[in-house]
């Protein structure tokens, strides 16, 4: 049987630029629900790519608020209402590289495609058809279907058993200092593209590049076998 490769793709920050979006979304959450105005952006960043409760109690915490666990709960949900409202009207783009380099590897009979997130199946959907990706043809895990978030492997792990691959024979490619850990984790190697934090937040990556068409099927293979 022929040697197979995984390739495994983190959707927030890494097939489209959703982070604007999701901050502009999670910030009117605490104007509606809290009552608390100026909340930034980089008030999320200790939340990036740890799923979407982790993702709010960042910025509660910046803040001063100690959310309960229902309000959690209620502060999500209504993140993911207003995040799919934007995208209706405002579809989000792949970034550069993505889906040519996705289109190659499926082209392969020796690539198995996966893609990865924290996000829920609702709103990584969302994105993943605005941008044009045939997820339908990838093996697709959603934190909703985990039990324990990045920096735990778990959701690569699973992928990987999902595509039949070793996670040793996967390359994840992420954004955040977080994905990057679980991807090391998980035994896969990790390309980190710097959409989201700079690169010297993604050292512990194999490989950080500023935009995926850097990347092709070639270096992907180069980097499973470590040549």
């Amino acid at each position: 049987m022929a040697e197979l490769y995984g390739l495994i793709f983190d959707v927030d920050g890494v097939i489209a630029d959703t982070e604007g979006v999701n901050a502009r979304a999670s910030i009117q959450v605490f104007v509606d629900l809290f009552g608390i105005d100026g909340v930034k952006r980089e008030d999320f960043e200790a939340g990036l790519g740890r799923g979407a409760e982790a993702y709010m109690i960042a910025a509660a915490t910046v803040h001063g608020l100690e959310m309960t666990p229902e309000q959690v709960e209620q502060s999500t949900a209504k993140r993911e209402e207003n995040f799919l409202k934007i995208l209706e009207v405002e579809p989000l783009p792949a970034f550069p590289g993505i889906l040519e380099l996705i289109a190659q590897a499926l082209d392969r009979p020796d690539f198995r495609l996966g893609i990865a997130t924290s996000s829920s199946r609702q709103m990584s959907g969302a994105v993943l058809r605005s941008a044009g990706v045939p997820f339908e043809r990838m093996t697709w895990i959603t934190g909703d279907k985990i039990t324990h978030k990045k920096p735990n492997p778990e959701i690569f792990l699973t992928c990987a058993r999902g595509m039949d691959v070793p996670p040793e024979q996967c390359v994840v490619v992420e954004d955040t200092p977080s994905g990057v850990a679980a991807a090391r984790a998980a035994g896969s190697k990790c390309i980190a593209v710097t959409n989201s934090t700079g690169p010297e937040n993604l050292s512990q990556a194999d490989l950080i590049v500023r935009c995926m068409t850097e990347v092709d099927v070639d270096r992907v293979i180069r980097l499973i076998r470590g040549v």
